[in-house]
């Protein structure tokens, strides 16, 4: 059995990290430009979806709905781009909590809808049973992602790196 002294995998973190980062930055970009993508198309559905959790009047839920995709989409192209990482975790971080406390809000309520979150949603058909807690989890990993990015902004390839003028973000101690 070989055993891994604790100061080398302490020293593999600055080398791992920033990867990680990539990996988190266009992961949580995929996830925005997906969710964002397959609502622009129909902004009349996206708007009913958000009036489905019935936490605002029509007119409101529907003009949220109608912005949400374009912020989602914009989220997801400056992640990819790796331009105002730090910016735009935060407002992943605080939409998806918005959504997770939707979620549970609608649970809790006793309400029968879809989230809405990848499309469509809205209020479910007689004998379709939401599915609240999968939905909550996907959230909360999401959240992981953009909280990773909030600490560890920088990384590898991105925009922020190269106008900051680094090379390597390996030695980066934010």
């Amino acid at each position: 059995m070989i055993v891994t002294a604790p100061h080398t995998r302490v020293a593999r973190w600055p080398a791992v990290r920033p990867w990680l980062g990539v990996a988190a930055r266009l992961g949580l970009a995929a996830v925005w430009l997906f969710a964002g993508g397959s609502k622009v198309g129909d902004l009349a559905a996206s708007g009913r979806a958000v009036n489905a959790y019935q936490v605002m009047p029509y007119d409101l839920a529907t003009v949220i709905g109608a912005a949400l995709p374009f912020v989602e989409l914009a989220l997801g192209v400056l992640l990819l781009l790796g331009l105002a990482t730090r910016l735009s975790a935060g407002v992943s971080a605080a939409l998806l909590v918005v959504f997770v406390v939707g979620i549970v809000s609608a649970w809790s309520r006793g309400l029968a809808i879809d989230c809405g979150c990848f499309g469509a949603g809205g209020e479910l058909a007689e004998g379709q049973s939401p599915s609240y807690l999968p939905e909550i989890l996907r959230d909360l990993g999401f959240l992981a992602l953009a909280g990773f990015l909030l600490i560890w902004p920088r990384t590898p390839v991105s925009v922020d790196g190269w106008l900051a003028g680094d090379a390597s973000v390996e030695d980066e101690d934010e």
